[in-house]
């Protein structure tokens, strides 16, 4: 399992991914799941993956095969990212109908998702999520993230300070903050964190890195996230017991808790 975000904002767009891939808790090892496929001055392409590593990687390979040989449809071609999009589908469809009969034999799951974000000059920054069918749905002002892997640890933080309007540097310092909540709570979810945050309109990537473990600045943020959320902890009053109890309990049980 694995974990990967994109935010899309007005300012722009953040995506970023954690490098775990295990095979049950004795096989654990690190691999690049945030790829870069720019060209600058001309199109931002990031894609992000989660799922079968030997399916995403082959697609990966797919989609480089294809740039390397310039074909006529490739990355770098295509004139919207809805349809680099639905591209990069049919490249999973196609090693899903490969792998997946032999993959079944020994009961080894073929499916696998892939984040997508970018811009197309001539276009605004968009945000694609594409699902193990080669399907895809689009981030947008009511829903300006999009999750794939272990999303259910690191979503409570991005559901109450994310809007579509959140500027870019508070987008990318959620980022953190929501791997670095999956990770405290999940083992299949680790370093280093790989980090992109690209401004809108620029077509080129200036803001990208990687943080390991013990990174000064992920030590922290963790630290001081940890101390803010245990103070609004001791904040929170207490349970107001009498205010609620049942009138309908019995007289005996009614006296216990008052």
């Amino acid at each position: 399992m694995t974990y990967c975000l994109g935010i899309l904002t007005s300012g722009g767009l953040v995506m970023a991914a954690d490098s775990r891939t295990n095979a049950g808790v004795d096989y654990i090892s690190t691999h690049q799941k945030l790829h870069d496929f720019s060209l600058p001055g001309e199109r931002v392409i990031l894609l992000c993956t989660s799922g079968n590593l030997s399916v995403t990687q082959a697609v990966i390979t797919l989609l480089r095969r294809d740039l390397k040989a310039r074909e006529d449809v490739n990355l770098q071609t295509l004139p919207t990212l809805y349809e680099v999009a639905r591209y990069i589908g049919s490249k999973m469809r196609l090693i899903q109908e490969q792998d997946r009969p032999w993959l079944q034999k020994d009961g080894i799951d073929a499916s696998c998702s892939f984040l997508l974000g970018g811009q197309i000059r001539g276009e605004d920054p968009e945000l694609y999520l594409i699902y193990s069918q080669g399907n895809c749905i689009q981030a947008s002002r009511e829903t300006p993230f999009l999750q794939i892997g272990e999303a259910k640890y690191g979503k409570p933080i991005l559901d109450r300070v994310l809007t579509s309007t959140t500027p870019l540097e508070d987008a990318a310092k959620c980022a953190l903050l929501s791997i670095d909540s999956t990770m405290k709570s999940n083992i299949s979810v680790g370093p280093p964190i790989h980090l992109v945050m690209y401004e809108a309109n620029t077509y080129k990537i200036h803001y990208e890195l990687r943080l390991a473990a013990n990174a000064s600045y992920l030590v922290q943020i963790r630290n001081q996230w940890e101390a803010c959320l245990k103070d609004a902890f001791d904040r929170m009053p207490n349970v107001d017991w009498e205010h609620y109890l049942d009138p309908d309990l019995p007289e005996d049980v009614l006296a216990e808790q008052s």
